[in-house]
């Protein structure tokens, strides 16, 4: 190429390169859009936080959020898969969005000291009375949904195609996604050429985001094993088969499958999370129970450690002469979300725009899971990213003492909700733009499978 040819080259790269950035801010919501709309949304945010409710018995937080939905402008159908809440609104010719977002709160007592905190009890599944508290921030996430949804409403000159919202129940039991798809989600009302979703948390400070192309987390499996004894007097052990010392070895030698079984280097976790047993210090029970979550990046490390899983707790039986073999049950599970490469690197440029080009990181994979994988696989392209949550000072004192603040799930976890829930809205609003400009044609061309 001659020097002129290499200039004129150089020159139209840069007239791209300004156009592209041009339209990536135009797509991101103004200050006065979000102004319009955060009232609404951080008083719905309060109330939920006040007020959380467990998974598939989201009763009351469905109705809000199909309230709001509904006088936003939306189509709005409840008790989709349960609890789960459609919103659509269409909007002429052109692709259809999915911008997804989960109901449910956990069984957590919480313990953050805010004026707003939980007080709730309720009673779980089988009976028992616990504390309830939004530990995940499935809060924040409605009400950032919330927010786009109305800003989205009022700038339909803006964009054109169908915005499909979802109020998904049952998150945290993975149960959810696949509840809403058996009850004819992706037939009764659009199909997406795009699902988005977001999740908040405190390892990034509030007002940033964080892209993970390719896989994004772990898939999840949740198993029980019953191992069954022989009961009696604790003082006469000899006439027993005692369950208690079989799950206590068990436990211990599930924790080699991973550190001897499993090449190093691979992800694979295995955790038992409860054992319960007995009633009585002086008597030896029938049977003990494990809990365990099994977390993995490969199909293949997967079925390698559930194999290995059952061969461990049927020996470990065996050698403590149990009358019978123990009970191994699969009780849900979730494949890892994995985010279209090609889409998650069109998606940079409006959170670039929406939040600033330094607070949009890559991130590795990460090891907790959830169940927007069920839509993935229903062929429909993914986009999931991260938003920070934490404070940003207490975020920089806790990174110069080498301490973290408290996690998802913890009771102590409370996002900094007002840069948090601006940042939330504001990216899913300029994600949802951007995904508008193109048509299904050339989503479909982008997130296709390389040709063999």
């Amino acid at each position: 190429m001659t020097r002129p040819n290499l200039l004129s080259f150089a020159i139209l790269l840069a007239i791209l390169f300004t156009t592209l950035t041009a339209v990536a801010y135009s797509q991101a919501p103004t200050a006065k859009e979000i102004d319009g709309v955060y009232a609404d949304a951080h008083a719905l945010y309060l109330d939920l936080h006040q007020n959380p409710e467990l998974s598939s018995h989201e009763t009351r937080t469905a109705e809000k959020l199909a309230t709001r939905l509904r006088t936003a402008g939306y189509d709005v159908t409840e008790h989709v898969g349960g609890t789960g809440v459609v919103a659509v609104l269409k909007n002429g010719t052109g692709p259809t969005i999915l911008l997804r977002t989960e109901l449910d709160a956990l069984p957590v007592e919480e313990k953050t000291g805010l004026p707003y905190a939980s007080k709730v009890h309720a009673k779980d599944d089988s009976g028992r009375d616990v504390p309830v508290m939004h530990a995940c921030g499935h809060d924040l996430h409605m009400a950032s949904v919330l927010g786009a949804a109305e800003i989205m409403a009022r700038s339909k000159p803006s964009w054109h195609g169908t915005l499909v919202l979802i109020g998904q129940p049952a998150e945290e039991t993975i149960s959810g996604a696949d509840a809403m798809l058996h009850d004819g989600l992706f037939i009764r009302f659009p199909k997406p050429d795009v699902a988005v979703a977001l999740h908040v948390g405190n390892a990034l400070p509030a007002g940033m985001a964080s892209i993970t192309p390719g896989i994004y987390n772990t898939n999840a499996d949740s198993l029980r094993i019953t191992i069954y004894g022989k009961g009696g007097h604790g003082s006469m052990p000899q006439s027993t088969v005692d369950p208690i010392v079989i799950a206590a070895r068990t436990i211990l030698s599930l924790q080699t499958i991973v550190s001897r079984e499993i090449k190093p280097g691979e992800m694979g976790v295995v955790t038992v999370g409860y054992i319960h047993a007995g009633l009585k210090n002086n008597i030896i029970p029938d049977e003990a129970v494990l809990g365990l979550t099994v977390r993995t990046y490969k199909q293949d490390v997967r079925k390698q450690i559930l194999a290995a899983i059952t061969r461990v707790a049927k020996a470990e039986s065996a050698s403590g002469n149990a009358p019978r073999e123990p009970l191994i049950e699969h009780l849900e599970g979730t494949n890892a979300v994995y985010n279209n490469p090609a889409l998650a690197e069109r998606l940079r440029g409006p959170l670039e725009a929406a939040l600033g080009k330094k607070n949009v990181i890559t991130e590795e994979p990460i090891a907790p899971s959830e169940d927007f994988s069920y839509f993935i696989e229903q062929g429909v392209p993914g986009f999931y990213f991260s938003l920070g949550g934490a404070d940003p000072e207490k975020f920089a004192e806790a990174k110069n003492a080498g301490t973290t603040l408290p996690s998802n799930h913890s009771p102590f976890f409370a996002p900094d909700v007002d840069p948090a829930l601006h940042a939330g809205i504001a990216a899913e609003v300029a994600v949802l733009r951007n995904l508008f400009t193109a048509s299904s044609e050339e989503l479909h061309k982008l997130t296709a499978p390389p040709a063999d």
